[in-house]
């Protein structure tokens, strides 16, 4: 069992690393929103399983932080994309614009 919990915390890791590794790369706010919040979703389910795996009588508690991440991630992207939006940093390279109203 300590093997697989090695495994998903190495590949949580790796998560966390890649999504900050994208953060600094990407271009703009937008993708760099869709690099940091995957990543950090990913890499924190792979630790919570890794742990889980090393302490088996946490799993009930882990499970209730998985969700409670899959929940808030989302949600938080979503806000932080809607504040760079309406502080016009658009990329010029938008290609459909659905937020913009008539007229604009």
């Amino acid at each position: 069992m300590q093997i697989i919990s090695y495994i998903f915390l190495i590949i949580g890791g790796i998560f966390y690393f890649l999504g900050g590794l994208g953060i600094l790369r990407m271009p703009d706010t937008f993708t760099r929103i869709q690099a940091g919040t995957k990543a950090t979703t990913l890499g924190s389910f792979s630790i919570m399983i890794g742990i889980a795996f090393q302490f088996p009588s946490w799993t009930f508690k882990l499970l209730l932080i998985i969700i409670l991440i899959a929940i808030t991630n989302p949600i938080g992207s979503s806000a932080i994309a809607r504040a760079t939006y309406r502080s016009k940093h658009i990329p010029k390279n938008l290609v459909q614009d659905d937020l913009k109203k008539e007229g604009e």
